[in-house]
């Protein structure tokens, strides 16, 4: 498996994902299923099925998890020097040309992505299409709604 870009928050929050799987999440859906099998036959037991549905989806994100973080490579953007480049962490403060409308965007990994606050994954076609640019420079990013140019403002790696 090829390797996984994160930044420091983001595999800081795996963690705190898995940590609370593994010492919450877990032993309460053991608690469910035992408590689910003293309901009687287990063939027409409604929530035994759900108990056990439970625990297969929290051991299979423990599993999702334990090996993204094993296959991470964790970027602390604050320790990134690309001279003004665009670079995954990076955060690049952008003005849509035709709008004249302005917008911030960190690029973060798949998992940490959240448009809300932000952040796009740098699988997306704006952050693709940012990458290596420098500030004053224009890009064009082909979405779902038509074709979008960007100034880029600044790059900040913070």
């Amino acid at each position: 498996m090829s390797t996984i870009p994160l930044t420091t928050t983001g595999a800081e929050l795996l963690r705190q994902e898995l940590h609370r799987l593994k010492t919450v999440e877990r032993p309460n859906a053991t608690t469910a299923i035992a408590e689910a099998r003293t309901h009687g036959d287990l063939s027409e037991n409604a929530e035994y099925d759900a108990a056990k549905e439970r625990q297969g989806f929290i051991e299979g994100r423990i599993k999702e998890i334990e090996t993204k973080l094993a296959n991470a490579q964790v970027i602390d953007p604050k320790r990134v020097d690309a001279e003004g480049r665009c670079v995954f962490g990076a955060t690049v403060d952008l003005e849509e040309t035709k709008v004249g409308e302005s917008v911030t965007y960190q690029i973060v990994g798949d998992d940490e992505a959240d448009i809300k606050k932000g952040k796009i994954s740098i699988s997306s076609p704006i952050a693709r299409a940012l990458i290596g640019k420098y500030a004053g420079e224009r890009v064009e990013v082909q979405t779902p709604g038509g074709v979008r140019k960007y100034e880029v403002l600044e790059v900040r790696y913070e």
